[in-house]
Order: C-alpha cells, then structure tokens, then sequence
C-alpha cells in the first residue's frame, strides 16, 4: 500500500471538496462526482452520504479502484472499507463542515457503513 506525504494529504484536506471517479472493469474512468472528505492520522477518508445508493458508492465497490481530483491534481487511487476511526471521522467532519443537516447526513448510520480510507496507487 502507497501512502500519502503529509504535505498531500495537508494539501487535499484544506480543499472543501474533491472528486471522485472509479474505474470501471474496462479501465475507463466513470463520471467524477464532488463528495466530502477528511483526512485522520495519516489517511484520507471519503464516505456516501446516499450510503450504500450513491452512484459514485456503488461503482467503487466493482474495482475498488479510481482517481480523485484534489488541490489541483489528480491521483490514481485504492479504496479500501476500513470502520476503524469511524468515530474519529465523524468528528472530523464535524470540526470541517459544521453540525447543519448535510453533516447529520454523512455521520449517520448509513453513511458510516460507506467509510472508504483512499490510497494513493
């Protein structure tokens, strides 16, 4: 597994959002979708807010592969489930995005059944 610097991962954490597109089996790239990220120790977390529904949620889950585009760049990446920090992510995004009903939305249940740590390729 590659890490990221801490440099990087300060870099994509200071972006409000990022963009997310899997692979498909054939390789090409889905359609990038904006999804709210943070970042714990030393790893990046993403998460469906539509849990297990999201489109973007649902075409990971086929390779577990894709890129992301954040702080200007994009990366080719490895999603991996990881629940380990749920609590942890759930206060992170609680201190970057606030406590209004979209952060109720990605720290709930459903949400957290989405954690998605992401790894640079």
């Amino acid at each position: 597994m590659n890490t990221w610097t801490p440099q990087q991962l300060a870099a994509i954490d200071a972006d409000s959002e990022i963009r997310v597109a899997a692979h498909r089996r054939d390789g090409t790239l889905r359609s990038p979708r904006i999804v709210w990220h943070v970042v714990v120790g030393d790893s990046l977390y993403i998460r469906s807010v539509r849990g297990t529904s999201g489109a973007w949620y649902r075409g990971v889950q086929h390779t577990g592969t894709g890129r992301i585009e954040a702080d200007g760049r994009r990366t080719e990446v490895a999603f991996t489930h990881d629940r380990s920090h749920d609590d942890d992510i759930d206060r992170a995004y609680h201190d970057k995005y606030g406590h209004g009903g979209p952060v109720q939305a990605i720290t709930s249940p459903e949400a957290r059944a989405t954690t998605l740590r992401v790894d640079p390729a």
